[in-house]
């Protein structure tokens, strides 16, 4: 891998490095002495029987009775020790180190110190990078993933190879498409986002016990809130200051961070780097303290994004001094620091009058209690819940199994003409396989990657179905120079044409945004020159984690078809072969709109507004508000297959109910509170019928949108609610939505408030639309009679 390409870890590579080798120094020299590997915990009353007259070791305590007994023992000295990510130990309690830094955004990983493969557990499974699981609209597999990875995780943590802490999942919204962090995020739409955010943390975190006061592992939500730039055209999230609308703020950048505490009760969630409208996230008591703990009630941890808070005071300038920065930070709901400035300055910042020591005591009981909800103060984990993980509950073939079928449902179909996919294994005598990223490895495990079970390239997944001839066409995927003659050759003389374009690190990651939309380098001067010599089928497949201006490519006939594929995973090239040759029948949607180069040129990525304005000419942003072309929408996507909708049933009026008096009677309303009462219990539902009416089975994604009355300039569309469902070819089934009136009809006006929009509402579902009037009634929800269909 070249240095382009290496992962770009958030705080300096040589202190990761540091925590890395020691971490893997120290589980070597227990492997050479013959001591079986251990993991770390507090309590370890077998060891030692005196730490079982200590309340915090006692489990017939509850949580909060067993942390504020631990926390009574400690020196303030020793408390700061655990307001960092490398907690400190406490030899006198029986409490070791900790380091709470481990990452798991699509699979175990070893970006953070907290987590080490080795030989006992080499490596994990790694599945698709989260944009293309997203893609798959499938609900149940966002979680499903959750539960492996949560058992990946728990098995290597039992020969002490994982923390319980990870941080994860990204649930920021993917408002341009040059960010180098999208590949990381559900995509564009705050619906799915949230859906995604919820469940993939129940998959992490639900315990199999069914305490809900136990966590199999604590997941983070990241990075709250408005965090979606990294460094373009000299632009550093370490110093952006995002201009947000409140508006903005709380229709389109917290609802996934609200979905993570309100529905996925996470355990944690990290404020982010960049200020929001001048002030640092981590040091703002209105966004931590205020909404994170006090509206929505996190039981659980805050924690920063690593050495965001030593910005405060290094490059952001917001305080002088690191005790100033200390004090703000956990005055303003901060519990955890990922850096050392509340480890090495918090005391000096109680001493200096700049802190009260209860608030430290808040800080770590919020860390303690999620330890203790882990199981960390029960005593050896071997002996608990999942006592019985261990090494060969990772990368099992049925976790492997559930790496390829993510990779497939969220493959997505753009482009097909007649006769080209599915190709027939039988009929396609040989193949050729061109492109920079044809035969990669780490190219297709994103970032945030730990070390997969095993790879399947694209070369390779081809190959076991059909004789290929393989050829680069590239050095890499900048792509300086292309080296057509080669390429053009094979093609001229093979039955069909696969190129595998896109991108990688080097173009897409971390603390590095794109410039421009385009594929890199000369690709696209390759895939032309290649499709105009080829006599069978070309398929393009776009290897990425944003979105490509391909208008070319689309536009071209000799291009029969174009497949979108993120970074699929340790099992991609397998999933790609099955959609290719027709095992699979694609179904995954688009999760974020593709634009033209033409956008990138005209629009600032630091422009954070949502909404168009047609005064300066700037388009908006994302399919909810953007109004002008694009290459690909949000939620594209074709089957080998064709479906119908109709409508069953759906009510044509709704009345809210208001009381007698209420100014909305007597004036011309054009919204009303989405509060109290009145939004209790009125919902309505949708019935859909749906059908198959291809020859080929296949899942098929539904989708019900609405374009609510044009009022606090809401989204010219949004997305209500999603479902999947399989049906065999020919076979129907019916698909059924509760609409929730306030939550989601409703829209978010100018100050922020939710408001339910008085006038018409057309839902969307396919080509149908429905007209749906919401209007003022009398004291009870009213419905006109369910209009059948």
């Amino acid at each position: 891998m070249t240095p382009a390409q290496n992962r770009a870890p958030k705080v300096s590579s040589v202190l990761l490095c540091l925590c890395c080798i020691h971490a893997f120094f120290s589980y070597a020299v227990r492997l050479v002495a013959g001591q079986t590997p251990k993991p770390v915990f507090a309590c370890d009353v077998d060891s030692d029987p005196s730490l079982a007259g200590f309340g915090f070791c006692n489990t017939s305590l509850g949580v909060e009775a067993r942390v504020a007994d631990l926390v009574q023992r400690l020196t303030l000295q020793e408390k700061v020790g655990f307001l960092v990510n490398n907690a400190s130990n406490v030899d006198r309690l029986g409490i070791p180190k900790y380091s709470w830094w481990s990452e798991a955004l699509h699979g175990v990983s070893d970006v953070g110190p907290g987590t080490t493969f080795a030989s006992l557990v080499p490596g994990a499974t790694s599945f698709p990078q989260v944009i293309l699981t997203a893609a798959s609209f499938n609900a149940t597999l966002f979680e499903t993933i959750g539960k492996v990875i949560s058992t990946e995780a728990r098995a290597m943590h039992n020969v002490g190879l994982a923390g319980l802490t990870f941080w994860s999942p990204n649930v920021n919204i993917f408002r341009d498409p040059r960010w180098g962090r999208g590949q990381e995020t559900p995509g564009e739409d705050p619906l799915l986002s949230s859906k995604y955010a919820s469940g993939h943390v129940r998959g992490l975190q639900q315990s199999d016990d069914g305490n809900a006061d136990r966590l199999k592992v604590a997941a983070c939500c990241k990075h709250y809130t408005a965090y979606d730039v990294d460094h373009w055209k000299g632009v550093d999230r370490l110093t952006f200051n995002a201009v947000v609308t409140q508006q903005d703020l709380d229709d389109t950048f917290q609802p996934p961070f609200k979905s993570c505490v309100l529905d996925g009760n996470v355990a944690s969630v990290m404020c982010s780097s960049n200020q929001v409208n001048g002030k640092p996230t981590c040091a703002d008591p209105d966004l931590l303290a205020g909404i994170i703990r006090g509206k929505w009630k996190l039981n659980g941890y805050i924690v920063s994004d690593c050495d965001s808070v030593k910005e405060f005071y290094e490059k952001q300038h917001y305080t002088k001094t690191p005790e100033e920065a200390a004090a703000k930070a956990i005055l303003a709901g901060l519990d955890l620091n990922c850096g050392d400035v509340l480890g090495q300055h918090s005391e000096a910042a109680v001493k200096g009058g700049l802190l009260n020591e209860s608030a430290v005591d808040r800080a770590i009981s919020n860390n303690f209690a999620t330890l203790m909800r882990l199981g960390f103060f029960d005593g050896d984990p071997r002996k608990q819940l999942y006592g019985k993980l261990g090494p060969d509950d990772v990368c099992t073939p049925s976790n492997q199994e559930l790496a390829r079928e993510a990779a497939r449902q969220g493959i997505v179909l753009l482009k097909n003409t007649a006769g080209s996919l599915p190709l027939s294994s039988t009929a396609i005598m040989s193949l050729a396989v061109i492109g920079p990223n044809a035969n990669v490895t780490k190219t297709m495990i994103g970032n945030y990657q730990g070390t997969p079970c095993k790879y399947v390239t694209p070369l390779q997944g081809l190959a076991a179905v059909v004789s290929t001839t393989y050829v680069a066409g590239c050095v890499d995927v900048g792509c300086g120079t292309a080296q057509t003659d080669d390429a053009k050759k094979v093609a001229a003389s093979a039955d069909a044409t696969v190129l595998v374009m896109g991108a990688d690190q080097s173009i897409e990651r971390e603390n590095f945004d794109r410039i421009d939309l385009n594929l890199p380098g000369q690709q696209s001067l390759l895939v032309s020159e290649v499709a105009n010599v080829s006599k069978g089928p070309v398929i393009l497949v776009i290897m990425s984690g944003g979105g490509m201006d391909v208008s070319f490519a689309k536009d071209n006939d000799k291009i029969t078809s174009i497949l979108w594929v993120g970074y699929p995973g340790e099992a991609g090239g397998a999933a790609m072969a099955d959609v290719i040759f027709g095992d699979h029948n694609p179904s995954g949607r688009l999760p974020m709109t593709w634009y033209p180069q033409s956008y990138a040129d005209a629009v600032p990525m630091t422009n954070m507004n949502m909404r168009p304005d047609p005064a300066t000419g700037y388009p908006g942003r994302t399919y909810r508000f953007y109004t002008g072309p694009t290459v690909y929408k949000f939620g594209d996507g074709l089957s080998y297959s064709n479906f119908s909708h109709s409508l069953v049933q759906a009510p044509q009026v709704v009345s809210v109910p208001l009381e007698e008096g209420h100014v909305c009677r007597s004036l011309a309303c054009e919204s009303l509170e989405a509060t109290g009462e009145m939004c209790s219990n009125l919902a309505l539902d949708v019935h859909l019928n749906v059908k198959n009416v291809g020859r080929f089975s296949g899942s098929h994604t539904v989708f019900l949108f609405s374009s609510p009355p044009s009022v606090h300039r809401a989204p010219q569309k949004h997305l209500l609610g999603f479902e999947k469902v399989f049906l065999a070819s020919q076979s129907e089934a019916q698909v059924q939505f509760k609409v929730d009136i306030c939550k989601d009809l409703g829209v978010v006006d100018e100050l922020g408030c939710q408001k339910v929009a008085l006038g018409t509402h057309v839902l969307h579902i396919g080509d149908l639309k429905h007209a749906l009037s919401v209007q003022i009634g009398s004291s009870g929800l009213s419905l006109s009679p369910p209009r059948h269909f």
